[in-house]
């Protein structure tokens, strides 16, 4: 089999090249990426050594993609992963690249009769249907509350049953709009898909942001004893996100390479789940213990555009249809992150 996988430089995409050939060795692993964002170039080296082949490209060039050549299955990985993108400013590059630089992977998914893996966003979702949810407070987090008044609500978190009319940012608008096509690509030319909307994601490789990878830019800044800060909300840390670590990703794409059937026609949440979500709060609690550092958190009481109070992923769906749940716990996570940067101290 030959797997091309864009964005196979960044954390998802290196990651997801290494396991799948570790796992067959004999599969051709085509890591696609244009090393835009700074961190991705560190992987190449790895990649190298096993022995999957880097090409240095742009979706958004369809000339690139063109100059790979055939393929059996392509990954879809690349992204500006960013909810801020765009906000304030021009949101050209993440437009041209979400979505334009989609439609070029389509076309050549169509051209050489190709399986296709999008990997899509929760940010698909509307920000004021989840911020308008009823919520409790508690002491160190904010939940759902049991009783919910929009459908997709619930106390175990966004279903796929939620409403998708309303503003999501210009990220998870282009992450929607590529869903959109390829259930056209699907229904007249035959294409067949995997569309997952994934959680958070994290683990060893990720290279950490205030906007994207906060696990790790919270473990860094405990493991280097760096100030960090609660934004919004109050300043005290309560929102809450469910992480999913990249090995459960991994898993579940290896099922849909190799068992599609399950999955078209169909979109599917994946994430940590109720079990897996954490404050911020919550979070340096647990780096604190890991790393026995405690640092300095500061406060700020301005919302961040386009954040949210909780998101927490429900996997009815896709546990129901498929099996697949997440294995990796929270402290799986967290010491896997924690690990990496040991092994890798500089």
């Amino acid at each position: 089999m030959r797997i091309l996988i864009t964005g196979g430089a960044g954390f998802v995409g290196a990651s997801l090249c290494l396991r799948l050939k570790q796992n067959y060795p004999s599969y051709t692993v085509l890591a696609f990426d244009n090393l835009k964002r700074r961190g991705s170039e560190l992987n190449l080296t790895e990649l190298k050594k096993y022995n999957i082949e880097f090409i240095h490209g742009d979706i958004r060039n369809k000339e690139d993609l063109e100059a790979v050549g055939g393929f059996d299955v392509l990954v879809e990985a690349s992204a500006e992963p960013s909810v801020l993108a765009g906000l304030g400013s021009d949101p050209t590059y993440v437009i041209n690249n979400n979505f334009n630089g989609s439609i070029n992977c389509f076309n050549q998914c169509l051209k050489h009769n190709a399986k296709l893996i999008f990997l899509s966003t929760s940010r698909v979702y509307p920000i004021d249907r989840i911020e308008n949810a009823n919520f409790v407070e508690q002491d160190t987090r904010f939940s759902f509350a049991p009783k919910q008044d929009e459908v997709g609500i619930s106390i175990n978190g966004i279903s796929e049953e939620l409403n998708l009319s309303g503003a999501r940012s210009f990220y998870g608008a282009t992450k929607l709009a590529s869903e959109f096509f390829i259930e056209e690509y699907a229904a007249f030319y035959g294409i067949e898909a995997a569309v997952t909307r994934f959680g958070v994601i994290a683990g060893p490789r990720q290279m950490g942001k205030t906007d994207q990878g906060v696990v790790t830019l919270w473990m860094a800044n405990h493991f280097w004893s760096q100030s960090l800060k609660y934004i919004g909300y109050g300043g005290l840390g309560k929102q809450v996100r469910d992480i999913l670590h990249i090995e459960d990703l991994i898993s579940l794409v290896d099922v849909q390479i190799h068992n599609i059937q399950q999955f078209k026609n169909k979109v599917f949440n994946a994430g940590g789940g109720l079990e897996n979500s954490i404050s911020l709060q919550e979070m340096t609690r647990v780096c604190e213990d890991i790393t026995g550092n405690k640092i300095v958190i500061h406060q700020d009481n301005n919302n961040r555009p386009a954040d949210l109070r909780v998101y927490i992923t429900d996997n009815t769906k896709i546990s129901s249809a498929v099996g697949w749940s997440p294995q990796k716990t929270l402290q799986d996570v967290f010491t896997d992150v924690f690990e990496w940067m040991k092994a890798d101290e500089k």
